[in-house]
Parts: C-alpha cells; sequence; structure tokens
C-alpha cells in the first residue's frame, strides 16, 4: 500500500464528494425526470442547461484522471475502499458550503467512519496482484456484472423513491467498480505497448462505455430518492467489489486468517459509521428544511 496511491485515491474522493454536492443540487433544481423512462430525455436535457450541475461533471472528470493515476500505481483493492473517504470529505464540504456545523453524532460517525476504515485497510494489507487480467477471466465476470446491473435497475422501477435510490445506487456501484478494473487492466498494458496500446485494447473502449453508463445511471440515483439511502450503497457498495474484483481478475492478496475477528470488528465500524454519516442533516439538507441537494 504506496504512499502515492493513497494520495491520489484520497484526491479522487474529494473531487467526488465536491461534484456530488454540485450534482445533486443541480437534479434537485430541475424539475421533472425521476425515475420514470418517459420523462428522463426531457429532463436530462434541462439539466445540461443548469451550470451548477456542469462544474459538478467536470470536477468528477478531474476526479477521474487522479482515480486512473492511482489505479496504475497501486492494487485495485486500495484504491476503492480509500475512496470511501468521499463520505468524509462531502461532510466537510457541505458543512463549509452551507455554514453548518456537524451535531455530535455526525461527528462521531465521522470518526467511526476514519477509524474503522483505517483499521480495516491496515488489517486486510492488500498487496501484489498482477497488472493485466486474462480475457477469459473477463468473460464470466463482465457478464455477471453487467447481468446484475440490469436486473437491479430494473426493480428499481418498481419501488418507493428510497429503495429505488439503494438498489439503484448498488447497480452504481457495480458500474463504478467495473469501470476502475477496465482502467486498471488498460493502464497496466502501457509498459509493453505505450499510448498506442490504449487504442488498441477492447479494456480501455469497454471502460468508457461502462463508465459513461455508470455516470448516467448516478444521475438516475441521485433524482430518484434521498442520498441517504443512495450514498451508503454506492460507496460500501464500489469498496467491497473492489476489493473482490481486485482478487478475482488481478489476483490481489488479502490478508485473513488470525486478523479475521479484528477485521470483521473494523468493518462494521466502518459500515455504521457510513450509515450514521449518511444520515446526516449536512447530507440531506441544504438548510434547515429537510430538503436533499
Amino acid at each position: 500500500m504506496t504512499v502515492l496511491t493513497v494520495v491520489l485515491a484520497l484526491l479522487a474522493a474529494l473531487g467526488n464528494a465536491a461534484a456530488s454536492v454540485l450534482q445533486r443540487r443541480g437534479t434537485t433544481q430541475v424539475d421533472g425526470g425521476g425515475a420514470a423512462v418517459a420523462r428522463w430525455w426531457s429532463w436530462a436535457t434541462r439539466l445540461l442547461r443548469r451550470r451548477v450541475w456542469l462544474w459538478g461533471a467536470a470536477l468528477l472528470a478531474v476526479s477521474g484522471l487522479c482515480q486512473a493515476a492511482a489505479l496504475a500505481a497501486g492494487p485495485l483493492a486500495v484504491v476503492q475502499p480509500v475512496m470511501t473517504t468521499e463520505l468524509l470529505f462531502t461532510m466537510v464540504i457541505g458543512s463549509a458550503v452551507f455554514r453548518r456545523r456537524p451535531d455530535v453524532r455526525t461527528w462521531w460517525a465521522f470518526v467511526a467512519m476514519a477509524a474503522g476504515l483505517g483499521a480495516f485497510m491496515a488489517l486486510l494489507s492488500p498487496t501484489g496482484g498482477g497488472s493485466t487480467v486474462p480475457g477469459s477471466r473477463w468473460l464470466w465476470s463482465g457478464v455477471l456484472l453487467a447481468v446484475l446491473m440490469v436486473v437491479l435497475t430494473l426493480v428499481a422501477w418498481r419501488l418507493p423513491p428510497a429503495p429505488a435510490a439503494a438498489v439503484l445506487g448498488t447497480a452504481t456501484a457495480i458500474g463504478f467498480a467495473g469501470t476502475a478494473a477496465l482502467v486498471k487492466d488498460a493502464l497496466g498494458r502501457l509498459p509493453d505497448g505505450g499510448l498506442g496500446a490504449l487504442a488498441t485494447t477492447w479494456q480501455a473502449y469497454a471502460a468508457v462505455v461502462v463508465g459513461l453508463g455508470s455516470f448516467l445511471l448516478l444521475q438516475l440515483t441521485l433524482r430518484a430518492g434521498p442520498l441517504v439511502a443512495s450514498q451508503p450503497a454506492m460507496t460500501l457498495g464500489d469498496a467491497f467489489l473492489s476489493m473482490l474484483l481486485g482478487r478475482v481478475l488481478f489476483g490481489e492478496d488479502l490478508t485473513f486468517g488470525v486478523r479475521l475477528v479484528p477485521e470483521l470488528l473494523a468493518l462494521a465500524l466502518l459500515i455504521a459509521g457510513t450509515v450514521q454519516l449518511a444520515r446526516s442533516p449536512l447530507l440531506t439538507s441544504t438548510d434547515g428544511k429537510e430538503r436533499p441537494w
């Protein structure tokens, strides 16, 4: 777990947090849309005219570059879990932008999530692994991930706002985890083929397609329901699936054995902190009213 990898992942998380605040604000300022397919195109067209949403999109692009650099420098099982700090940064940014002090419960959630993540990553100690993935591994895993995303998205159409946001958040997490794995695989081919390798490998094009699809799904997720429902699903789902993909696709080593019990305790602390932090008024309202970003 190199310092460079962690720093780049933290910068990516910071960019994602700022983008999440701006885009959530943009999506809620545009009437209509939601999870209704018939109204989505009109809603998306109006959304593209919102300056605050466009700034969020620009920040998301910058954070994507930082994430790509982190993936090139270190294991997938390190980069994506470290990016769960996005929720911590979201709280800090929300507090500064809307000039609202976090309450005691929020601060405890902040500490719990940070301590849980730090302990979990230190105990799990992801290391090693290859820089590329054989095509045969992608064949079955890619189909499985795609099917899961489609099924979850279809299920979300029939659910009330909060459950729909949680389910769509999980589907979005699958998409972003898959995109990260594809980006890492594509970048891993640079040492052998240089920049020209990116133009000839299917992983690069697949990363663009899956990443764009996940980005669009993120907009539906943010619009479908409250951030308290979608954010934990996106944050934790991306992290845990990325660790699994790192192990299955890249052969990255994860330490268990005698550390399993403390790892589970750290994981429980991380989950509890994440869920509680997502319930903070700083993440669910912009003023004294209960209105989502």
